[in-house]
C-alpha cells in the first residue's frame, strides 16, 4: 500500500540520514547531469541508498521534496479548461479534479549524492503525483499544437 502523502517517509529519511552522521543539503538533481538512478525494489530501498552514500564517503545527501501547491494545481486546471484536447485524452484530463484532495501533501521525494563525477539518485512518488506530472506533460506538449475544431470521433 502506497501512502498518498510522503511526509512520514521524509521524516524517517531525515532521521536515518542524521543517524548515519551525514548532513542533508536541500537541492534538486536535474536530468541533465550524468546520473545513475537507484532501483527501488522495496519500501526500505532508500535505506540501502543512504548506506551506499555513507560507504562512498559522501559528506552529505541531497534531498528534495515536492508539495502540491494550490497555485500549481489551479494553473494546471486553467490550462486544461482552456485547451481543446482530442477525445482520447479527455478521460485522463478528468482525473485532474481529484488532485484537489492532495494540495499541501508531499508527492515526490528525491535523495542523491555525488561520487566520482556521477550523481546517484533515489526517487519515489505517490500515484497522484505521477498523475499530476502526466497531466502537466500533456498540457505542455499540447499547448503549442493546434486542434481542428471540426474534429469528429469518426475521423
Amino acid at each position: 500500500m502506497h501512502p498518498d502523502n510522503l511526509i512520514s517517509l521524509k521524516d524517517d529519511m531525515i532521521a536515518f540520514i542524521a543517524g548515519h552522521g551525514m548532513r542533508r543539503l536541500p537541492g534538486f538533481i536535474s536530468e541533465d547531469l550524468p546520473a545513475v538512478t537507484f532501483e527501488d525494489d522495496g519500501p526500505d530501498a532508500w535505506k540501502d541508498f543512504v548506506e551506499h552514500a555513507k560507504a562512498a564517503n559522501a559528506p552529505f545527501v541531497i534531498m528534495n521534496e515536492v508539495v502540491l501547491q494550490k497555485q500549481d494545481l489551479a494553473l494546471l486546471l486553467e490550462h486544461l479548461n482552456d485547451e481543446s484536447f482530442p477525445p482520447a485524452i479527455v478521460e485522463e484530463i478528468e482525473d485532474a479534479q481529484y488532485l484537489v484532495n492532495h494540495v499541501g501533501k508531499i508527492g515526490y521525494l528525491q535523495l542523491g549524492f555525488a561520487h566520482q563525477g556521477v550523481m546517484f539518485v533515489f526517487e519515489t512518488a505517490t500515484e497522484w503525483y505521477d498523475t499530476f506530472q502526466d497531466l502537466m506533460d500533456i498540457v505542455t506538449g499540447m499547448s503549442g499544437m493546434m486542434v481542428d475544431d471540426n474534429y469528429t470521433e469518426d475521423e
